[in-house]
């Protein structure tokens, strides 16, 4: 046997070393984890503060070192021999468990809060690319791996409940398909213990402070953060998969929930079910509804173009007519122009030779044809009455068509006839009209002629 002067050595990282190196480096790391400690309290605080005045930019770059991998502990880790296939743990995963879960609850919130600006606002706090990357975190659930490897060591039933509180709800808020976080939380509730009410209740009889657990699931509080996990897994995640009857079975074969609880889960499992069976029949007569309207809409609006078509036309036909109507009438007065103009021509008497013939016109007042103008003669004076008396025809049919519209019209059409005869009366102006229409007929005579002589030129 061993004389008591000898001294004892322990081993500390395969080394030996003697009792006063091994409790002045026990005091050491402990020393170093209070540090620690106290500098993610602080970190924790800091970032809190800038998130309730909104700047959560500055929020989010102070959280980061916190949830980020440690690289100065990952090297001293790895000199002590560190399975490089393990994932690099960040500050937080050695805090303690309340300091845990405020620091990944509070980057999860914070991730939300980022996600609610939209594009415009998040462009401008964090820039397009840094936000559209931090929204895909929670958008394609890539943050539930995160959480899982830099906190817990990529070991998924270690992950505290709480915090797997939040990351459910945090996909189920923000991811279009809820497969993702279905499997997420099966793997979580296959891997974690169950509580027992038996045991919670002896835990609550019993004055020790706690009970041994295994995996820390046999508190009050763990029992509570199970409940809200199988509420968020059985009444939101599985019902958004339309996963219904699943959802009734896994609940009436959990053994966490007693019977009351069992039945206030099934009967608002079956109340989703009515309600979201009776927004789908009424989202479909709403879609049956407008479909309707619609058909009604363009219903009306094929009639209301068919009576617009309808009455354009009546209106061209009305208006041909009224066109054709005046024509008919100058053109009867023309046939009796004509009609008169032979009369007269036949009147005088015709020279014949003595073969009966027409003798022809002497040589020299025949003028030549390169020299003879294209002159028309003017107007007869009955011409211009035939035209006038057609003029006034056409208005006194007109004027008789609008008489049942506007009996002014009439009235004005008799002021208008009196003051032209009555203008019409004076000699002066009978002379200064002839003289006026002379005027004018002397100069289309001019202008044909000049036209005739360039063209012959």
């Amino acid at each position: 046997m061993a004389n008591g002067s000898a001294t004892s050595t322990v081993t500390y990282g395969g080394s030996p070393m003697s009792p006063s190196q091994y409790l002045s480096s026990s005091i050491s790391s402990l020393s170093s984890a209070r540090s620690q400690s106290s500098w993610i309290a602080k970190t924790y605080r800091r970032a809190a503060q800038l998130y309730l005045t909104r700047r959560l930019s500055e929020a989010l770059s102070t959280i980061e070192p916190l949830i980020s991998p440690d690289e100065r502990g990952s090297d001293e880790i790895s000199n002590h021999g560190r399975d490089p296939d393990t994932p690099e743990a960040a500050p937080v995963a050695s805090a303690s468990r309340g300091t845990r879960v405020k620091v990944w609850s509070f980057y999860l919130t914070l991730i939300n809060a980022i996600i609610d600006l939209g594009p415009e606002e998040g462009k401008l706090v964090f820039g397009s690319t840094r936000w559209r990357a931090i929204a895909a975190k929670a958008r394609e659930g890539s943050i539930w791996e995160e959480v899982v490897e830099v906190g817990y060591g990529g070991v998924e039933g270690d992950v505290d409940g709480e915090v797997v509180v939040n990351l459910a709800t945090l996909l189920l808020t923000h991811m279009a398909s809820q497969r993702l976080n279905q499997q997420r939380l099966e793997t979580y509730l296959s891997a974690s213990s169950q509580p027992n009410f038996d045991n919670i209740a002896s835990h609550m009889e019993s004055s020790q402070p706690r009970l041994p657990h295994g995996n820390g699931t046999s508190t009050p509080r763990d029992l509570n953060t199970r409940l809200k996990l199988l509420e968020l897994y059985t009444l939101h995640v599985l019902p958004q998969n339309e996963e219904w009857d699943y959802a009734r079975d896994f609940i009436n074969m959990s053994e966490v929930l007693d019977e009351e609880r069992r039945e206030a889960f099934v009967h608002a499992l079956q109340s989703l079910r009515e309600e979201k069976d009776h927004d789908a029949l009424r989202e479909k007569e709403l879609a049956k509804r407008q479909e309707e309207e619609l058909k009604h809409r363009q219903q009306e609006d094929e009639r209301r173009l068919a009576e617009e078509a309808k009455e354009e036309a009546e209106r061209r036909r009305q208006e041909a007519e009224s066109r054709q109507r005046p024509q008919s009438s100058m053109s009867n007065g023309s046939g009796r122009d004509r009609a008169a103009a032979s009369g007269a021509s036949a009147r005088p008497p015709h020279q014949t030779n003595g073969h009966g013939q027409r003798p022809p016109p002497p040589s020299s007042s025949r003028p030549p044809k390169a020299t003879r103008k294209p002159v028309s003669p003017p107007p007869s004076v009955y011409r211009r009455a035939s035209s006038l008396m057609t003029l006034i025809q056409s208005t006194l049919i007109g004027a008789q068509r609008s008489l049942a519209r506007n009996p002014m019209a009439m009235l004005r059409l008799l002021l208008f006839l009196l003051a032209f005869a009555l203008a019409f009366a004076r000699r002066d102006v009978r002379e200064r009209i002839r003289r006026t229409v002379g005027q004018a007929l002397d100069r289309i005579k001019r202008t044909v002629g000049m036209g005739v002589k360039v063209s012959y030129i």
